[in-house]
């Protein structure tokens, strides 16, 4: 195919490969078309000439102490339901609340959906089954899963009984997908660092990113930040936890390795697990118990985790026969497992995961890691604030008590308590209530209808 250049873009062309003469001109004129030119001949372009951001709102030295000036805020967005954070909870509430009829804004701090479960490379999916195989983890999640089903390489193990492993790619395209054709309204880059108050109530959030400070206004709030970031900032109390926090990676060319080598006993330390990329495994790390919330820790233990995968992996690589191997990915997002609980109305315990309790206001039903005991019920009031209104916590940062922390923290948990969240936040709207007084039976009907699972 062959392109027609303008004069200026001959003279541009020309102009470059005689300034690069002296390391081969004709290449770098071939470089300056190695992708065909649009209308605007990807020229780019001055966007201002000379620009000054004020300094009004810049915080200053009072007394020796940094004091930020008030100031008004840029109005990003306003919504019916605002959800903060992405993964798969915030994905599942943004879906499920669009489908539920309301006017949906997802934010997420990252370049990609998914959360833990891909940009952490959580990606074995764990606790959405119980005895006899039956999976109970269901709605929107399992959705996700039959999309990726239908990719070369989407997910291995689909099978009952047993604990799947996604392809982190692929996942985030089906998402992507699935997010624009429900027609949520998205902005990523974007961090969320404050919650807008009027009393008690939430009427929306703050945002930091690249274009600044700024707030989206919403009825409905759902936090899906993992951390309680938004519901923490709005003054609800919580249960501050110390818990491990790991770093996962990928490592590759096991293809080229020895079978008998893989499968002697024991088994040579750091060869992961089986995902669907041929050669490549993936590696959890458990990790020490960390303050999620304290940035110096969380540094520390990115830095040490990092050092500690390169190393296993040089070592490996001095091994007889594992060579080949190589060092693939390691996550770009840690592992952090809990760090946040909502003090709620209603949490999850151990003593009624044993009782087997059964709850009038079930909105979300858990499994076992692997099958090795019955399902347990999640009620609504684990997604709600003791005292502050008009939002929900979702994901890993719903009430829980120690003891439940490994099951409620897993990707299922948070995909069904992300869907309930989204589809009370929005029954909320339609009916002109706050989300702690919508009618729950109405709210689990619609989660019927769009195939959750409750017991």
């Amino acid at each position: 195919m062959s392109y027609r250049l303008s004069r200026r873009e001959l003279l541009r062309l020309a102009g470059a490969s005689g300034m690069a003469a002296g390391l081969g001109g004709t290449l770098a004129a071939r470089s300056l078309l190695a992708d065909p030119p649009n209308e605007k001949g990807f020229i780019g372009g001055v966007i201002s000439p000379s620009v000054t951001q004020p300094t009004t709102s810049c915080p200053s030295v009072v007394g020796g102490k940094v004091v930020q000036p008030q100031r008004e805020l840029t109005l990003l967005d306003q919504t019916d339901v605002l959800v903060v954070g992405a993964g798969p909870a915030g994905v599942a509430a943004a879906i499920a609340a669009k489908r539920a009829g309301a006017q949906v804004t997802l934010v997420e701090r990252y370049n990609h959906f998914g959360g833990l479960w891909t940009g952490g490379l959580v990606l074995v999916v764990l606790g959405h089954m119980v005895k006899g195989k039956k999976q109970v983890c269901m709605g929107i999640g399992e959705e996700m899963m039959q999309h990726l089903d239908k990719i070369d390489g989407g997910i291995v193990n689909r099978k009952p009984g047993v604990n799947p492993t996604v392809d982190a790619e692929a996942l985030k395209f089906v998402m992507l997908d699935m997010i624009e054709e429900a027609g949520v309204k998205v902005f990523l880059h974007c961090w969320g660092v404050d919650a807008i108050l009027d009393g008690n109530t939430v009427c929306g959030a703050v945002f930091e990113s690249k274009s600044g400070r700024q707030a989206i206004l919403a009825k409905q709030v759902i936090d899906a930040t993992g951390d309680g970031d938004v519901f923490a900032a709005a003054g609800a109390e919580y249960t501050h936890f110390r818990y491990q926090i790991g770093l996962c990676s990928r490592i590759g060319y096991l293809d080229k390795v020895d079978p008998a080598l893989l499968n002697q006993k024991p088994k040579p330390r750091g060869l992961g697990m089986i995902s669907p990329m041929p050669g490549v495994n993936w590696i959890g790390m458990r990790g020490p118990d960390g303050d999620a919330l304290d940035v110096k820790e969380l540094t520390r233990l990115e830095m040490s985790h990092r050092r500690f995968i390169w190393e296993s992996m040089q070592k490996m690589r001095s091994t007889a026969g594992f060579e080949p191997v190589r060092l693939v990915e390691t996550a770009p997002q840690m592992g952090v497992r809990m760090s946040r609980s909502v003090a709620a109305l209603k949490p999850v315990t151990f003593q009624d995961f044993k009782a087997q309790t059964r709850f009038p206001d079930v909105v979300a039903v858990g499994g076992a890691w692997s099958g090795e005991h019955d399902e347990w019920q999640i009620p609504f009031g684990a997604l709600v604030p003791k005292k502050i209104d008009n939002i929900l916590a979702s994901g890993r940062c719903i009430a829980t008590d120690l003891k439940m922390v490994d099951l409620v923290r897993v990707i299922p948990i948070c995909f069904v308590t992300g869907h309930a969240a989204g589809v009370a936040s929005a029954v909320a709207v339609k009916d002109g209530c706050k989300v702690r007084d919508v009618e729950v039976p109405k709210v689990q009907r619609i989660l019927r209808e769009q195939d959750a699972y409750l017991g």
